[in-house]
C-alpha cells in the first residue's frame, strides 16, 4: 500500500503525518507493508527538512521526521494508492491535479481527518505562523487519525487477503 500525505509547503503537517504513520507502522511491525511519503502543493520549501518546531514537537513524542520537502507531481496520482490532504485548499489542489492527469490518476484522494473518530475538526490547521501549542495540536490530530487509518487498512486487508 502506497500512501502520500499532502499539505501546502511540506514542512509542517504532511511530514508530521508521514512521521507519525511511519512510527505507528514500526510499533506494529508493519513497515514492510507500506510505502509512505509526503509532498506539498507549493514549491517554496523544496529540499528542506521539516520545520524545526515540528521536528522538536515530534521528537518529544519519540517520532522521527525523515522527509525533505518536495512538490506533488502528476505521477504521484498514478503511483500512490491513497493521497491524504491536510486541509480543504490542498484537497482542491490535489483534485485539480487529478483532473489534469485524467484516467492516469488512480489514487484515492481524501481529507486526512476523514479518518478521525474523536475530533470534530475537518482540517489539520497549519501551525507555521502560530506558537508551540499549534505543533502539538497538529500531532494530536495526526496521531489519532493515522491510528484510525491504520486500523481501517489492517481490518480491510485481513478481511480481503490477510497479508497484514
Amino acid at each position: 500500500m502506497r500512501i502520500l500525505f499532502v499539505c501546502l509547503g511540506n514542512i509542517c503537517r504532511s511530514p508530521a503525518a508521514e512521521g507519525v504513520f511511519l512510527h505507528l507502522l514500526n510499533q506494529r511491525g508493519l513497515q514492510d507493508h507500506f510505502v509512505v511519503d509526503s509532498a506539498g502543493t507549493g514549491s517554496w520549501h523544496v529540499g528542506n527538512p521539516a520545520d524545526r518546531r515540528m521536528q522538536a514537537a515530534a521528537k518529544r513524542r519519540g517520532i522521527h521526521l525523515p522527509s525533505r520537502a518536495r512538490q506533488i507531481e502528476l505521477k504521484d496520482l498514478e503511483e500512490f494508492d491513497l493521497v491524504l490532504t491536510m486541509d480543504n485548499e490542498n484537497f482542491g489542489a490535489v483534485k485539480g491535479l487529478a483532473r489534469e492527469a485524467g484516467v492516469r490518476a488512480t489514487a484515492e484522494i481524501r481529507p486526512m481527518l476523514s479518518y478521525s473518530q474523536r475530533s470534530s475538526e475537518t482540517e489539520v490547521p497549519d501551525p507555521y505562523y502560530g506558537g508551540e501549542a499549534g505543533f502539538d495540536h497538529v500531532l494530536d490530530l495526526l496521531e489519532e487519525a493515522c491510528g484510525a487509518l491504520l486500523d481501517e487498512l489492517s481490518e480491510h486487508d485481513q478481511a480481503t487477503n490477510g497479508q497484514l
